[in-house]
C-alpha cells in the first residue's frame, strides 16, 4: 500500500519521507528551495522544539529549522518500511 501525504508536522520523528508538494505562499517558497528543499527532496523529521516551535529537519546532509506553520505547509509522503 503506497503512504498516504500529509503534512510534514504529522510524519513520526526520526521519520524520512519525501517532499510531494509545498503550500507555502508563492514569495516564501525561494528561500526554501535556495536550502534545498525541493518535490522529490528526501527529508527527516529530527525534533520540535520544547514548545513546538520551531521544527527541525534534515536536508541534503543538513539540518534546517523551520516554523511549525511553515512545515505544516508541506507534504510530504513516509517512506515505506
Amino acid at each position: 500500500m503506497v503512504p498516504v501525504s500529509q503534512p510534514l508536522t504529522s510524519v513520526t520523528l526520526g521519520t524520512t519521507a519525501t517532499v510531494t508538494e509545498i503550500k507555502l505562499p508563492p514569495e516564501s517558497r525561494p528561500r526554501l528551495m535556495e536550502m534545498g528543499l525541493l518535490v522529490g527532496t528526501p527529508v527527516e523529521l529530527v525534533r520540535f522544539a520544547p514548545m513546538g516551535d520551531p521544527v527541525e529537519i534534515k536536508v541534503r546532509g543538513y539540518n534546517l529549522t523551520l516554523r511549525k506553520h511553515e512545515a505544516e505547509q508541506i507534504w510530504v509522503r513516509p517512506a515505506v518500511s
